[in-house]
């Protein structure tokens, strides 16, 4: 038998501290559980406006690459394309949001200085560089966001398991230890109360006599 549940005042108190603090607890995890709700809403909606623009953009972007295909032949704008640099300038860092660590993707700001000369191309592939360019850029952000997103998504389901545990096992235990204690002291106290009473009146009728 656990000694905490022990029908003392000592043991009564522990109990009901332990309710307290259980109770807080609950409360602190449910707010923290509704603010990565809202910052995980939040970037959903960030998330479908870059994906639309991503999708927008491709389109745009291939529609030039086939006209600057059609203008200079796929064969050349294919040599061309080796002269595109590997893109190295892309980091990650992290930021805080209630204990989770999201990621923050950054990369430099795009040159706009081309690998090829003018005199031997189009306007079409240029507008098609710039096109893929800023794809480029909206799937940085978008990986950003969705990384994020699933990060603060995996710890709202840690919270809500943690608040689950405390208000369906913690919160009802140590509910009915406090009640069970306080009734055993309150029964410990009239078996006392009935037992002076005995014993006053078994005093009194000794006196009589």
């Amino acid at each position: 038998m656990d000694p905490n549940s022990f029908p003392t005042k000592g043991n009564l108190m522990l109990a009901k501290n332990s309710l307290a603090l259980a109770n807080m607890g609950f409360d602190l995890m449910d707010k923290k559980r509704n603010i990565l709700i809202r910052e995980l809403m939040d970037l959903i909606d960030q998330a479908k406006d870059i994906q639309s623009q991503i999708d927008t953009t491709f389109r745009e972007a291939y529609r030039r690459l086939q006209l600057a295909n059609i203008e200079l032949g796929i064969n050349y704008v294919r040599t061309i394309s080796y002269t595109v640099p590997i893109e190295e300038s892309i980091r990650v860092k992290t930021r805080s949001i209630m204990g989770t660590e999201i990621p923050l993707v950054e990369m430099d700001p795009v040159s706009n200085s081309p690998t090829y000369a003018f005199y031997s191309t189009r306007e079409s592939l240029d507008a098609a560089k710039e096109a893929f360019e800023k794809v480029k850029e909206l799937v940085v952000r978008l990986t950003s966001v969705e990384c994020s997103a699933y990060r603060l998504a995996a710890n709202i389901k840690k919270t809500q398991k943690r608040a689950n545990a405390l208000k369906n096992i913690t919160i009802p235990r140590y509910t009915q230890l406090a009640k069970d204690i306080g009734d055993a002291l309150e029964e410990k106290d009239r078996e006392e109360f009935t037992r002076l009473k005995v014993i006053k009146r078994q005093k009194q009728t000794k006196a009589q006599t």
